[in-house]
C-alpha cells in the first residue's frame, strides 16, 4: 500500500500522532478509539509492515513509536495539520471564554 494512502486514513494519522513524540502501549493507543483493540491491532500492523511505526516487546506488552524518517515530507504535513488543529481548538476555546464571559 502506498505511504500516502496509509496516511490518508484518519485513524491511523491518529495513531501516529499518539505515539509521535514517545512510545506507547498498544492498550494506550486502543483506548482512545471507539473501535476494537482488534481493528486498532490491524492499523498497527498496517503502519509497522510499511515501517511507520517500530514496535519494542516488553514481556506481554508491545509499545510503538512513530518512526518519522520513514515519513519524509509527510512528517512536515502532518506536524503542520496537527498544529493547526490545536489552533483551532485555542481560538475556539478563547471565544466561548469571552462569551462566557459576557454572559456571566
Amino acid at each position: 500500500m502506498e505511504m500516502i494512502k496509509i496516511v490518508a486514513d484518519p485513524r491511523r494519522r491518529e495513531i501516529l500522532r499518539l505515539c509521535w513524540d514517545g512510545e506507547s502501549a498498544a492498550g494506550d493507543l486502543a483506548a482512545h478509539f471507539d473501535i476494537t483493540f482488534g481493528a486498532v491491532s490491524q492499523h498497527l500492523k498496517v503502519l509497522r509492515d510499511a515501517g511507520l511505526v517500530s514496535v519494542r516487546r516488553h514481556g506481554a506488552h508491545r509499545y510503538y513509536r512513530a518512526n518519522r524518517d520513514e515519513l519524509g515530507s509527510l512528517a512536515e504535513y502532518l506536524e503542520s495539520l496537527w498544529s493547526d488543529q490545536v489552533d483551532r481548538l485555542s481560538v475556539l476555546a478563547e471565544s466561548v471564554e469571552a462569551q462566557e464571559g459576557r454572559s456571566g
